[in-house]
């Protein structure tokens, strides 16, 4: 038996929060940060971003953006030579103790894995299969 990668998960009463200056959007809407993407990618080329599923661990997922449009895809299509963006997350351990500080104009929610899985449609495809990438590591829950 192939032992799995061990994440320890502590209580979120152990952890802090608070708020910090608010993170203005760049764009009004969708297809304006497509377009912006498209002229990014025109002066720099493909785009490379990282997500962190709350030390930077083990590369859950990789998803691939093959044209300047919403859809992502768990794989780059064979017939794509020039991906838009390339977007990976990974898992981040955390200590039993942090501080979290959030944009006074966003969220931060505690979402449960079970409210993920399958919930294309309130989450998206890149969130609501966190829980799908997740199940080959074993979760321990500490105790404080």
């Amino acid at each position: 038996m192939v032992n799995s990668p061990v994440v320890n998960m502590y209580p979120l009463s152990s952890y802090t929060f608070g708020t910090k200056e608010p993170k203005m959007e760049k764009d009004t809407s969708v297809a304006d940060r497509l377009a912006r993407m498209k002229v990014n990618y025109m002066k720099e080329g493909m785009r490379t971003s990282v997500e962190g599923i709350l030390l930077i661990g083990e590369c859950v997922a990789i998803w691939w953006r093959p044209n300047f449009e919403t859809v992502m895809y768990p794989y780059c299509p064979p017939h794509i030579t020039k991906p838009k963006e390339c977007k990976k997350l990974f898992i981040v351990h955390l200590s039993e103790r942090d501080y979290f500080a959030v944009p006074k104009n966003l969220k931060l929610l505690a979402v449960p894995l079970f409210e993920l899985y399958d919930n294309v449609h309130r989450y998206g495809p890149v969130i609501s299969t966190i829980p799908q990438q997740l199940s080959r590591f074993q979760f321990n829950m500490m105790t404080t």
